[in-house]
């Protein structure tokens, strides 16, 4: 396959899950992507997964000014065909334990981050490009240690259906992927014997009773960024299992 031959696809977030495995797969189809992520040791085998003409950069989306940054490297090499708002991260506890400090920390990286990137590059949307913009199966699920995580999820969720129409005329489509339960990283800060409860009860509720893999996630943001999805915006793909049934 070769949907993304001569296309420039930008992903935030992309040194590990299904950010990676999205990267990887765009570069396997022709497309030339510029990879960002905070992490030297991911950031450095990245660029070894990746093909010589792709760009991997250091930029953190909870910085105001590594949006702009971004935009300036972007900028000068020609419009871009797709945009993958992935970058984000997971805190939780319990209602009692949040403080402005852990507020802000996840409203910065997960809603701020992706609102500056969206300002800063939207003008360098080619017509008819792609947005998809990663959300989670959180906002739905009303976990009682999650609350800010899932609002953090739930405010990109409105975010997509507002840029869908802002941008509908130029003829770029903006989606969401809703991931659910799928084996990443992104659960690395639970305690082993935690996680391994944690996952077993989300298993027992899933339709398709397993943990999702990163590239079955992937190929659900890449249907999205292609010309396969040509006459759908403003929508949300879930790729969970079963777990929500939307």
């Amino acid at each position: 396959m070769s949907r993304f031959a001569g296309k420039r696809i930008v992903i935030t977030g992309a040194t590990s899950g299904i950010g990676r495995a999205g990267a990887v797969r765009i570069a396997a189809e022709g497309g030339m992507v510029i990879a960002t992520g905070r992490d030297a040791s991911r950031l450095a085998a990245l660029r070894e997964a990746l093909p010589s003409h792709c760009l991997v950069l250091a930029n953190d989306a909870a910085r105001p000014e590594d949006a702009a940054e971004l935009r300036r490297v972007v900028a000068d090499d020609g419009p871009i065909h797709g945009l993958w708002l992935n970058a984000g991260y997971a805190e939780v506890g319990p209602i009692d334990d949040i403080d402005a400090a852990f507020f802000d920390r996840m409203m910065a990286a997960n809603v701020r981050g992706p609102v500056l990137e969206m300002a800063q590059l939207s003008d360098l949307l080619a017509d008819s490009a792609a947005v998809v913009v990663t959300a989670s199966t959180a906002v739905y699920e009303g976990s009682a240690m999650a609350s800010v995580y899932a609002a953090t999820k739930g405010a990109l969720l409105a975010l997509v259906r507002c840029w869908a129409s802002a941008l509908g005329g130029r003829g770029v489509r903006v989606n969401s992927l809703v991931p659910g339960p799928i084996d990443t990283e992104f659960r690395a800060f639970m305690a082993d014997e935690f996680r391994h409860r944690f996952e077993a009860d989300v298993i027992a509720r899933l339709a398709l009773p397993r943990i999702g893999t990163a590239d079955e996630a992937a190929a659900v943001a890449l249907f999205l960024l292609s010309d396969d999805a040509t006459f759908v915006t403003g929508a949300q793909y879930a790729v969970d299992g079963g777990l929500v049934m939307q």
